[in-house]
């Protein structure tokens, strides 16, 4: 049995289906009796309802909302070794798991916020780095799917339901990575956490974006921009760059972002952690610093937590978990309030 019924799109298509030709057959008819041009007022109008119809048909379905970053889902050689980063250091707390066949953890949820998880896979990866997917959440994934295949975008010929109970569809975008698209309910294990697992220890309360690496900037802003609706806030490049380095895309209908890392050539899987990272942003970087210097967890960390000021003019602390993917602490305004100019030079490739 189905989950939900037929989109409006399908409707209007079943719809116009059965009344074309019920009113072809009307028309002809008409005109078979009309004398002297007596019905042809009529006629006018059932053309013009027949012209309405046709359109509706066979334009596209609107683009649904697109929230923002949901989830960047990573995976981990060793769970527990994950959990101490994500949890004890960082000070998150696991909202729920999901096991495998076995019995032992195959994913487990940490939780930023009511709207955005770092999923942790407990599997091997793809060979490809840590990076399992992306996923951004909508108003109406079943519209999303039809509007994605309106586009030209691959999509799967139905929603389903994931294993944590959220309507879900996911498409490949061109640089190959997965993006899943979900849309959360009340009876899901995330609607039903809703104000939980949000402790007081959280160095950030917020994903501020997610980055990905990128090779053909043109494709890639097709799809973000000119299909999700994604618009570019700001493009950046290192110090001593002499091409572009970063494209920043902001979600249509939200606060956050995800981040084009622009390469020239494809780094190695192992080397794929620095670029393919999160964002977490802090209000204070001093303090936020301080504050993971005098946790417990801190003895097991290894890396030095100095404060960099980044070509964006703000203040920035970069992280890597046991696996090598970077967590970004960034403050979310410029030091001097005054934002750095885009950069203009050309992209690498």
């Amino acid at each position: 049995m189905a989950l939900w019924g037929p989109s409006r799109h399908e409707v209007t298509k079943a719809v116009a289906g059965y009344v074309f030709p019920t009113f072809r057959r009307l028309a002809r008819a008409r005109l078979r009796r009309s004398a002297g041009g007596r019905n042809l007022k009529h006629m006018r109008y059932c053309l013009g309802f027949l012209l309405c119809l046709s359109l509706a048909a066979q334009a596209p379905p609107a683009r649904p909302k697109v929230f923002g970053v949901a989830h960047y889902s990573i995976f981990v050689s060793d769970l527990e070794k994950a959990r101490e980063f994500y949890e004890d250091f960082l000070g998150y707390e696991e909202a729920f798991t999901l096991p495998k066949a076995d019995g032992t953890v195959q994913m487990a949820f940490v939780k930023i916020n009511d709207h955005q998880y770092v999923e942790l896979v407990n599997e091997p990866n793809r060979g490809e780095g840590q990076l399992n997917h992306l996923g951004l959440y909508t108003d109406d994934v079943e519209r999303m799917r039809l509007y994605l295949a309106s586009r030209g975008v691959k999509v799967p010929d139905q929603v389903v339901r994931s294993r944590v109970g959220n309507k879900k569809t996911s498409v490949t975008d061109p640089d190959g990575h997965i993006v899943e698209i979900v849309e959360y309910l009340p009876d899901s294990l995330i609607g039903k956490d809703t104000g939980q697992h949000m402790p007081a220890t959280r160095i950030s309360d917020r994903m501020m974006h997610v980055g990905i690496l990128v090779g053909n900037l043109e494709a890639a802003t097709n799809f973000y921009g000119g299909i999700l609706g994604c618009h570019e806030i700001w493009r950046g490049a290192g110090r001593t760059s002499t091409t572009l380095s970063w494209v920043n895309m902001r979600v249509p209908d939200g606060d956050n972002h995800v981040e084009f890392m622009l390469y020239k050539e494809l780094p190695p899987a192992d080397r794929r952690g620095g670029a393919h990272h999160i964002c977490l942003v802090v209000a204070d970087m001093d303090k936020a610093v301080a504050t993971l210097e005098a946790r417990p967890a801190r003895k097991g960390y290894a890396r030095e937590m100095k404060i960099n000021l980044g070509v964006d003019n703000k203040r920035q602390v970069g992280l890597f978990d046991p696996d090598g993917t970077r967590v970004e602490l960034m403050e979310a305004n410029p030091i001097d309030g005054k934002p750095s100019p885009s950069s203009t030079l050309p992209p690498p490739r």
